[in-house]
């Protein structure tokens, strides 16, 4: 794949190259190959930084930085040329993308999505590729042999694109971002197919045929030895390399196992981004798969934006100059076709449509496998170097456009549709199942882990599970009103579910589901007001606190230090107060709300009128509680 794509680079790029690191050696014998190679990096640093943040700021998002970073350095300036070269290189940042994301697809979760992998993604290749195809042909460019490679060739989306984006704005668990995703894995698949026809096409048919078999079986072959490397050899290698407790020696371990498992699905015709994927979905059950992620991201991010920027290194304004009407027409015309296809499938197959938009306008673009096509079939003689040439540029133009469109896109958003996350709950079953992240569950979620303690937490706002994560807390998406998510979220392991939900209404339908389903469940649950703790306690929870009970009394606790009191006095007012409170509380409970007015001599509570403040005695404060108690609203 290297090969295919630094052919396809030098395909696109025919400017007149600089003289080689060794001429210039030899010629003046004061530029030497190390110092041009720290002149290149030091351009493509210097780009990265400087490009990124201005277009992270003005809302492209930095994938259109560091293509523009790459057009300027390349095509713009020519300070730089090799783009084949990075180009190979950085296409490792795609690899270390797709292996962290298999990270957080363990198979379990994988298989659920096979009816979009299968379904949705073969139906966008196969109609895609056709309507592309129909299109190349019409316009005279090729014939219908070449129609067939530009068509599906133009049809396969960017990976690293696309999932960059979505990284960036944090939906990679949306639902639309996992149907993006599979999408993008149907098309890695592809690719072999996709290379057999372009051999079936310009070979003869049962050579081709045979051809084909064979490496079917061998892609087949590598996927069941990669499968069965990773459940029976992974785990016990990381947990030798762990025992030694040399950092170093487990970051060389997971680069070997991310470029090993790539190399290896390479040789059998599959991508190498593939096979890191697949090496990833094998450790996501592994105890090793968070220090794996962080030992492999500083990689994929450095490498993923090389990889973006020698996409813009490898643009060729010249072709794009001399074929500016076809160019002019046929980008906007690759876009709206397969965006159209793509809203359309996904509307058809259950998205609403916001994600149908999301989707379409985050898969429009061509992609870098169909490099690797066109490239292919420029070599059978199926296309002309000119037109492979006209078919990558209009490619990285359309790579170029996708951050722009999946930001314009928001304007064709409705809004009415509330935005739903995958239901995952593998790892899930804690000693405490916490229902509702909100601001008083935020709270007590952080004494529980701090004293070691596992957690599990289900809410059902993206936005809250999204920021949570940004906070490192795991929260799993899912309605506590729903009692499948709640036996999947842990229900009959828990030994306490605490229910922290805003709504008391909401909070009542789960209290009743819970223990109908479990009646003896510890059930610790957070109140809205008295009476709603009144309620709680006639279902016999075993405890429940109202929302603002401890802030009101330890606020009142902090005024009376600031008027003078000393901390111990009004300490001992708080915790009378609460004392007299719980009490009340008890009488209300059988006696009903207007309970527990003659709680003291059987003399009715009554405010005192305000007086200024004075220093208080100890018997001013004994007297204060006790014509203060049981005063709280009702």
């Amino acid at each position: 794949m290297y090969c295919a794509l630094q052919q396809a680079s030098r395909a696109v790029a025919p400017i007149p190259r600089e003289p080689s690191r060794q001429t210039k050696r030899e010629n003046n014998g004061l530029t030497t190959a190390p110092d041009a190679l720290f002149t290149e990096t030091l351009l493509l640093l210097g780009g990265a930084v400087v490009a990124a943040p201005i277009f992270r700021k003005l809302g492209l998002g930095t994938v259109l930085g560091y293509l523009a970073a790459g057009v300027v350095i390349g095509p713009i300036l020519h300070l730089l040329t090799g783009a084949g070269e990075i180009l190979a290189v950085a296409e490792l940042g795609v690899v270390f993308l797709l292996f962290i994301i298999g990270l957080e697809l363990n198979p379990s979760r994988l298989w659920r999505m096979r009816a979009d992998i299968f379904g949705l993604g073969t139906a966008q290749v196969l109609l895609t590729g056709l309507a592309l195809t129909g299109a190349a042909v019409f316009s005279g460019l090729v014939d219908w042999r070449g129609g067939l490679v530009a068509g599906f060739g133009l049809a396969l989306s960017s990976t690293a694109f696309a999932l960059q984006l979505l990284n960036d704005a944090g939906d990679m668990n949306t639902r639309y971002g996992q149907r993006s995703f599979s999408i993008l894995l149907l098309q890695d698949l592809a690719i072999v197919p996709l290379l057999a026809m372009v051999s079936i096409l310009s070979s003869g048919h049962e050579t081709a045929n045979g051809s084909v078999l064979v490496d079917s079986i061998v892609a087949v072959l590598a996927v069941v030895a990669m499968v069965m490397a990773g459940r029976y050899l992974l785990t016990p290698l990381f947990q030798i390399i762990a025992r030694t407790g040399a950092r170093e020696v487990m970051i060389a371990a997971a680069l070997l196992v991310v470029l090993g498992s790539a190399v290896l699905m390479q040789l059998a015709g599959l991508s190498m981004a593939m096979g890191a994927f697949l090496s990833g979905v094998m450790l996501a059950e592994s105890s090793y798969r968070h220090e794996l992620e962080a030992d492999i991201e500083p990689f994929r991010g450095i490498l993923l934006g090389l990889f973006f920027m020698a996409v813009g290194l490898s643009l060729d304004l010249n072709v794009i100059l001399d074929n500016f009407v076809l160019v002019l027409v046929a980008v906007p015309a690759v876009i709206v076709i397969k965006a159209a296809i793509l809203y359309t499938l996904c509307r058809t197959s259950g998205s609403s449509h916001d994600d149908a938009v999301r989707i379409a306008f985050l898969l429009p673009q061509g992609g870098e496998f169909g490099f690797v096509l066109f490239t292919t079939a420029t070599a059978q003689q199926l296309l002309s170097n000119g037109t492979a040439s006209l078919l990558i540029s209009i490619v990285t133009l359309t790579m170029a456009l996708t951050p722009i469109g999946a930001a314009l896109s928001r304007r064709l958003l409705s809004g009415d549709s509330r935005e739903e996350l995958d239901e995952d709950f593998e790892g899930a079953g804690s000693d405490v199942l916490i229902i509702g992240f909100s601001r008083f569950a935020q709270i007590a979620a952080q004494i529980l882990l701090a004293s070691g303690r596992d957690v599990t937490i289900i809410d059902d706002s993206a936005d809250r599970i999204r920021q949570a994560a940004s906070f490192g807390f795991r929260i799993y998406y899912g309605d506590g009103n729903r009692l499948d998510v709640l036996r999947a979220a842990g229900l009959k392991r828990a030994k306490i579910v605490a229910v922290c939900t805003q709504k008391k209404e909401t909070t009542d339908r789960i209290v009743d589901l819970i223990l109908a389903e479990c009646p003896d469940v510890r059930l610790f649950v957070r109140s809205y007001d008295r009476i709603h703790s009144l309620s709680l306690r006639a279902r016999n929870v075993e405890y429940e606190l109202r929302e603002t009970l401890e802030s009101g009394l330890l606020f009142g606790r902090k005024t009376l230090e600031a008027l003078g009191m000393s901390e111990e006095d009004a300490l001992a007012i708080g915790e009378d107060i609460r004392r007299r409170d719980e009490e009340r509380l008890r009488i209300q409970l059988t006696d009903g709300l207007h309970a527990g007015r003659h709680m003291l001599h059987n003399r009715p509570v009554r405010p005192e009128p305000l007086v200024k403040p004075k220093r208080a005695t100890p018997d001013d404060v004994e007297a204060a509680v006790r014509a203060h108690s049981g005063t709280e609203d009702s």
